[in-house]
């Protein structure tokens, strides 16, 4: 039976990447939801099976700017009251944070670039036991406080908390598992200015991701399969 998967998104580049195979492979027909469209005011909360709220360069904490936001946190928190599966990455992740209560802030240093995981015991006994030992893409500049009720499944030197979960039902990455050689030089196009800015050379992010494309992708790829398997409708 074809469930439903819908992904808001934020920029264009910043789209499901290798996860969409996996939808498909698990019977999901997704659609994507554009974050300054007309169609997330519309947007039914509940209706999807699943909802999907992926990254971008905005800050949770900047809704004056980026009114959307506002009604973005309102379905995630709609879906956190009702344990609708509900999967947030990067921004989305923060996002899914705030719905909860918990504060989203600016970290104080940008972490870009490619690293493994440091995984709690929580996230060693759980899906992201894939990625262990492997290296994922890291890019952002905030963090937020470990949401109340949820698990705490990795962290990294910069960043505490790069992951968490709520039961089966709730997920949020901080890190980008979706992202892979293929997607990543968009990125490095479209964030060149905050590259520069950095001090990050793109080629050595582009080396680095040929380097680890396979294993990042089998490694993500088992990881949000099994993600998928154990959702409860």
């Amino acid at each position: 039976m074809t469930k439903t998967a819908v992904a808001i998104r934020h920029v264009d580049f910043e789209n499901l990447g290798a996860f969409a195979a996996v939808l498909a492979d698990h019977g999901y027909k997704v659609r994507y939801c554009e974050a300054g469209s007309p169609h997330l005011q519309s947007l039914d909360p509940l209706r999807p099976d699943l909802l999907l709220a992926l990254g971008g360069p905005m800050g949770v904490y900047e809704e004056k700017a980026y009114p959307f936001l506002k009604r973005e946190r309102d379905i995630l928190t709609a879906r956190l009251k009702t344990n609708r599966p509900t999967f947030g990455v990067c921004l989305g992740a923060q996002l899914l944070a705030a719905a909860t209560g918990a504060k989203v802030f600016p970290s104080g240093a940008k972490e870009i670039g490619f690293s493994p995981l440091s995984l709690t015991k929580a996230g060693h006994e759980g899906p992201l036991r894939h990625l262990a030992g492997v290296s994922v893409l890291h890019w952002h500049g905030d963090t937020f406080d470990l949401p109340e009720g949820t698990a705490h499944l990795a962290s990294t030197k910069l960043c505490a908390h790069q992951a968490f979960a709520r039961g089966a039902n709730v997920m949020g990455l901080q890190f980008h598992g979706e992202v892979g050689a293929a997607e990543l030089e968009r990125w490095l196009t479209e964030y060149a200015p905050e590259l520069a800015g950095a001090g990050i050379d793109p080629r050595r992010l582009r080396a680095e991701a040929v380097e680890i494309d396979l294993k990042l992708g089998k490694a993500a790829t088992a990881m949000f399969s099994e993600w998928l398997g154990k959702l409860i409708f």
